[in-house]
């Protein structure tokens, strides 16, 4: 018997022999959270062994706990091994949908790119939580840029607007996030009504004015437009601003890029 087995035997034991009553659930839950993880699992890399066997502990003694299974499903996401992920993360839906549903639909549109999947878990998750926000964004906000990569514009550019006008209804204009600016203007561009892009480019630029991909898709829209001079310079600008890191900041994009990210893109005739 391993060491984390033999402590799992000593609290059943020890909650039998002397305690000598049933304890509940919730209590359970709190024992094993703060043995098996907070002083356990918290202590090692999670993409460690020692996080899964100590997270596969917890599991075995609180199996219907919907965190332990987020926990575990965790750390493959962030190795890129999806299909692993999300069979430990469906677990975690299907014990907790109103709190786990948002965060499935946002893995499956940022990390494994399944947006049909995504949208799906989305609009369940507006039934089950009107209004609400995952990862800093709006559901409507991760609807729009499904339905973008799908090349379903007209839909996309809807959930954009909603995402923004939400925003502006809760917290007033000042507060619509840069990238809601930014993806409409791209869905924008894609419908090439390029002066509205441009419109949207630059509210995404007073929010954040060395935005390098901002700056380069204004660029491609003024190109469009014949206004190459402007367009020429601008894209030089992009270059450098992206050269000094001015590109996206969200926390997920260092483990998987967003759609119409540049990050990685060559600007040539750029010195």
């Amino acid at each position: 018997m391993n060491k984390i087995s033999l402590s799992i035997c000593v609290i059943l034991s020890t909650n039998i022999i002397c305690g000598g009553q049933s304890i509940s659930s919730e209590a359970l839950k709190d024992s094993v959270y703060n043995k098996y993880v907070k002083n356990g699992a918290y202590n090692y890399s999670y993409l460690s062994q020692e996080w899964q066997k100590y997270i596969d502990t917890a599991i075995s003694i609180t199996p219907d706990n919907a965190y332990l299974w987020q926990q575990k499903a965790m750390p493959y996401f962030k190795r890129q091994k999806y299909e692993v992920g999300m069979k430990y993360l469906d677990k975690a839906v299907e014990l907790s949908p109103v709190k786990y549903t948002d965060y499935r639909a946002f893995m499956k549109c940022i990390f494994t790119k399944n947006y049909t999947d995504a949208i799906t878990d989305f609009m369940k998750a507006k039934e089950l939580k009107e209004g609400a926000f995952v990862m800093d964004h709006s559901y409507d906000f991760y609807l729009g840029l499904c339905y973008l990569q799908l090349n379903n514009f007209i839909d996309a550019k809807k959930y954009f607007q909603l995402s923004i006008n939400q925003s502006t209804k809760k917290n007033g204009a000042e507060y619509v996030h840069f990238l809601d600016w930014f993806y409409l203007g791209i869905t924008q561009y894609e419908l090439e009504d390029f002066s509205f892009a441009i419109s949207s480019f630059d509210k995404t630029l007073a929010t954040y004015k060395n935005f390098a991909d901002a700056k380069y898709y204004k660029s491609k829209c003024l190109k469009k437009m014949n206004q190459i001079e402007e367009a020429d310079s601008l894209k030089k600008e992009a270059a450098i601003d992206l050269q000094a890191g001015h590109t996206f900041i969200e926390d997920n994009s260092y483990y998987e890029k967003y759609p119409y990210q540049i990050s990685n893109w060559y600007f040539p005739n750029t010195k």
